[in-house]
Protein backbone atom coordinates (compact mmCIF):
# COMPACT_ATOMS: atom_id res chain seq x y z
CA UNK A 1 0.00 0.00 0.00
CA UNK A 2 1.38 3.57 -0.64
CA UNK A 3 0.47 6.19 2.02
CA UNK A 4 0.42 9.74 0.76
CA UNK A 5 1.57 12.26 3.33
CA UNK A 6 0.32 15.67 1.90
CA UNK A 7 -2.27 18.47 2.48
CA UNK A 8 -3.85 19.74 -0.83
CA UNK A 9 -1.40 22.38 -1.70
CA UNK A 10 0.30 23.09 -5.12
CA UNK A 11 2.47 20.48 -4.50
CA UNK A 12 0.46 17.85 -2.49
CA UNK A 13 -1.81 18.09 -5.30
CA UNK A 14 1.04 16.67 -7.82
CA UNK A 15 1.23 13.57 -5.80
CA UNK A 16 -2.40 12.87 -5.57
CA UNK A 17 -3.41 13.78 -8.92
CA UNK A 18 -0.74 10.95 -9.92
CA UNK A 19 -1.96 8.35 -7.92
CA UNK A 20 -5.40 9.12 -9.04
CA UNK A 21 -4.14 9.16 -12.94
CA UNK A 22 -2.28 5.66 -12.40
CA UNK A 23 -4.84 3.69 -10.40
CA UNK A 24 -2.63 2.62 -7.89
CA UNK A 25 -4.17 1.91 -4.43
CA UNK A 26 -3.19 4.60 -1.83
CA UNK A 27 -4.01 6.08 1.67
CA UNK A 28 -3.82 9.93 2.75
CA UNK A 29 -2.59 10.72 5.62
CA UNK A 30 -3.46 14.62 5.81
CA UNK A 31 -0.31 16.83 7.18
CA UNK A 32 -1.77 19.89 9.32
CA UNK A 33 0.92 22.25 7.77
CA UNK A 34 -0.87 25.14 10.42
CA UNK A 35 0.50 23.27 13.67
CA UNK A 36 3.97 22.58 11.64
CA UNK A 37 3.31 18.95 11.77
CA UNK A 38 5.83 18.47 9.11
CA UNK A 39 8.90 19.51 11.44
CA UNK A 40 7.87 17.09 13.80
CA UNK A 41 10.44 14.20 14.56
CA UNK A 42 8.67 11.36 13.14
CA UNK A 43 8.11 12.97 9.60
CA UNK A 44 11.67 14.40 9.16
CA UNK A 45 12.77 10.69 9.42
CA UNK A 46 10.67 11.01 6.12
CA UNK A 47 11.93 14.07 4.64
CA UNK A 48 14.70 16.11 6.78
CA UNK A 49 13.89 19.04 4.36
CA UNK A 50 10.64 19.10 6.48
CA UNK A 51 7.97 19.28 3.39
CA UNK A 52 4.89 17.53 1.53
CA UNK A 53 4.39 15.90 -0.30
CA UNK A 54 5.84 12.81 0.96
CA UNK A 55 4.91 8.79 -0.04
CA UNK A 56 5.90 5.65 1.37
CA UNK A 57 5.16 2.21 -0.76
CA UNK A 58 4.79 -0.91 1.52
CA UNK A 59 5.85 -2.68 -2.22
CA UNK A 60 8.94 -0.72 -3.27
CA UNK A 61 11.53 -2.33 -5.60
CA UNK A 62 11.87 -5.64 -4.66
CA UNK A 63 9.30 -5.59 -2.43
CA UNK A 64 11.11 -3.92 0.19
CA UNK A 65 9.50 -0.42 1.56
CA UNK A 66 10.33 2.71 -0.21
CA UNK A 67 10.10 6.31 1.04
CA UNK A 68 10.35 9.52 -1.35
CA UNK A 69 10.14 12.77 -1.29
CA UNK A 70 10.19 15.81 -3.32
CA UNK A 71 7.10 16.05 -5.63
CA UNK A 72 9.27 15.54 -9.07
CA UNK A 73 10.76 12.63 -7.77
CA UNK A 74 7.74 11.36 -6.76
CA UNK A 75 6.27 11.69 -9.83
CA UNK A 76 8.75 9.98 -11.25
CA UNK A 77 8.61 7.06 -8.69
CA UNK A 78 5.26 6.37 -9.64
CA UNK A 79 5.44 7.02 -13.20
CA UNK A 80 7.85 3.88 -13.18
CA UNK A 81 6.03 2.02 -11.17
CA UNK A 82 3.11 1.98 -12.78
CA UNK A 83 4.37 2.20 -16.75
CA UNK A 84 2.25 5.58 -16.91
CA UNK A 85 2.73 8.79 -18.20
CA UNK A 86 6.67 9.05 -18.54
CA UNK A 87 7.53 7.70 -22.02
CA UNK A 88 10.37 4.99 -22.72
CA UNK A 89 12.24 6.37 -25.82
CA UNK A 90 14.93 8.87 -25.00
CA UNK A 91 14.19 11.41 -26.97
CA UNK A 92 10.50 11.79 -25.46
CA UNK A 93 11.43 10.70 -22.20
CA UNK A 94 14.25 13.72 -21.99
CA UNK A 95 11.38 16.54 -23.39
CA UNK A 96 9.29 15.44 -20.86
CA UNK A 97 12.26 15.65 -18.04
CA UNK A 98 13.03 18.88 -19.22
CA UNK A 99 9.53 20.91 -18.54
CA UNK A 100 9.53 18.14 -15.26
CA UNK A 101 12.34 20.14 -13.95
CA UNK A 102 11.71 23.25 -15.43
CA UNK A 103 8.44 23.44 -13.61
CA UNK A 104 10.09 21.73 -10.21
CA UNK A 105 12.51 24.54 -10.40
CA UNK A 106 11.10 27.73 -12.43
CA UNK A 107 7.20 27.60 -12.18
CA UNK A 108 7.28 26.21 -8.28
CA UNK A 109 9.73 28.37 -6.96
CA UNK A 110 7.97 31.73 -8.57
CA UNK A 111 4.46 30.97 -7.79
CA UNK A 112 5.32 29.75 -4.59
CA UNK A 113 7.28 33.30 -3.53
CA UNK A 114 3.94 35.38 -5.33
CA UNK A 115 1.69 33.16 -3.29
CA UNK A 116 3.42 34.06 0.14
CA UNK A 117 3.60 37.74 -0.59
CA UNK A 118 -0.12 37.92 -2.20
CA UNK A 119 -1.27 36.46 1.39
CA UNK A 120 1.05 38.73 3.36
CA UNK A 121 -0.68 42.22 1.39
CA UNK A 122 -3.99 40.69 2.01
CA UNK A 123 -3.28 40.25 5.40
CA UNK A 124 -2.05 43.86 5.28
CA UNK A 125 1.49 43.00 6.25
CA UNK A 126 4.71 44.19 4.41
CA UNK A 127 5.36 42.00 0.68
CA UNK A 128 8.62 43.72 -0.29
CA UNK A 129 9.18 42.94 -3.78
CA UNK A 130 5.97 40.99 -4.92
CA UNK A 131 5.64 43.29 -8.26
CA UNK A 132 9.85 41.76 -9.06
CA UNK A 133 7.77 37.91 -8.19
CA UNK A 134 4.71 38.44 -10.08
CA UNK A 135 6.64 39.91 -13.34
CA UNK A 136 9.10 36.99 -13.14
CA UNK A 137 6.18 34.66 -12.76
CA UNK A 138 4.52 36.17 -15.66
CA UNK A 139 7.13 35.41 -17.53
CA UNK A 140 7.41 31.83 -16.34
CA UNK A 141 3.53 31.49 -17.93
CA UNK A 142 5.07 32.62 -21.18
CA UNK A 143 7.53 30.35 -21.61
CA UNK A 144 5.19 27.36 -20.53
CA UNK A 145 2.68 28.96 -23.36
CA UNK A 146 5.82 28.78 -26.24
CA UNK A 147 6.42 25.10 -25.25
CA UNK A 148 2.95 24.46 -26.20
CA UNK A 149 3.58 26.15 -29.68
CA UNK A 150 3.77 22.88 -31.50
CA UNK A 151 2.25 20.14 -29.11
CA UNK A 152 -1.03 19.72 -27.33
CA UNK A 153 1.18 19.26 -23.83
CA UNK A 154 4.32 19.97 -22.53
CA UNK A 155 6.08 16.67 -22.93
CA UNK A 156 4.67 16.41 -26.81
CA UNK A 157 1.87 14.67 -27.78
CA UNK A 158 0.78 12.93 -25.33
CA UNK A 159 -0.13 14.09 -21.34
CA UNK A 160 2.93 13.09 -18.98
CA UNK A 161 3.64 13.83 -15.69
CA UNK A 162 5.28 17.13 -16.44
CA UNK A 163 1.54 18.29 -17.20
CA UNK A 164 0.71 16.87 -13.82
CA UNK A 165 3.61 18.86 -11.74
CA UNK A 166 2.77 22.33 -13.78
CA UNK A 167 -0.86 21.99 -13.23
CA UNK A 168 -1.84 22.79 -9.75
CA UNK A 169 0.13 25.86 -9.51
CA UNK A 170 -1.02 27.14 -12.99
CA UNK A 171 -4.21 26.30 -11.18
CA UNK A 172 -3.59 28.90 -8.87
CA UNK A 173 -3.63 32.07 -11.39
CA UNK A 174 -5.84 34.18 -10.63
CA UNK A 175 -4.26 34.84 -7.07
CA UNK A 176 -1.46 34.98 -8.59
CA UNK A 177 -2.20 37.57 -10.68
CA UNK A 178 -1.94 36.30 -14.09
CA UNK A 179 -3.72 37.31 -17.65
CA UNK A 180 -4.67 33.93 -18.96
CA UNK A 181 -5.59 35.52 -21.97
CA UNK A 182 -1.84 36.43 -22.84
CA UNK A 183 -1.03 32.83 -22.73
CA UNK A 184 -3.83 31.29 -25.16
CA UNK A 185 -2.01 28.13 -26.02
CA UNK A 186 -1.06 27.61 -21.64
CA UNK A 187 -5.35 28.47 -21.35
CA UNK A 188 -6.55 26.23 -23.84
CA UNK A 189 -4.10 23.59 -22.26
CA UNK A 190 -5.32 24.30 -18.70
CA UNK A 191 -9.04 23.48 -19.29
CA UNK A 192 -8.15 20.48 -21.52
CA UNK A 193 -5.59 19.15 -18.07
CA UNK A 194 -8.19 20.60 -15.98
CA UNK A 195 -11.09 18.56 -17.54
CA UNK A 196 -9.43 14.65 -17.15
CA UNK A 197 -11.55 13.11 -13.91
CA UNK A 198 -8.22 11.98 -12.35
CA UNK A 199 -7.44 16.01 -12.09
CA UNK A 200 -10.40 16.86 -10.59
CA UNK A 201 -10.32 13.89 -8.07
CA UNK A 202 -6.59 14.74 -7.43
CA UNK A 203 -7.07 18.17 -6.52
CA UNK A 204 -9.32 17.33 -3.37
CA UNK A 205 -6.98 14.91 -1.68
CA UNK A 206 -7.04 15.75 0.96
CA UNK A 207 -9.92 17.75 1.03
CA UNK A 208 -9.31 21.37 1.75
CA UNK A 209 -12.05 23.06 4.32
CA UNK A 210 -11.78 26.78 2.31
CA UNK A 211 -12.40 24.69 -1.22
CA UNK A 212 -9.43 26.61 -2.93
Amino acid sequence: MITLYAKATSNGRKASIMLEETGLSYQVRPMALERKEQKEAWFLEMNPNGRIPVITDDDGPGGAPVTVFESGAILIYLAEKSGRLLPTGPRDRARVMEWLFFVSSHLTFGAMQVHWLARLRDAGEAHPDLDTWQEENARIYGVLDQGLADCPYLGGEDYSIADIAAYPWVYRWEMQGIDMDGVPRLKSWFAAVGARDAVIAGLGVPPREDGL
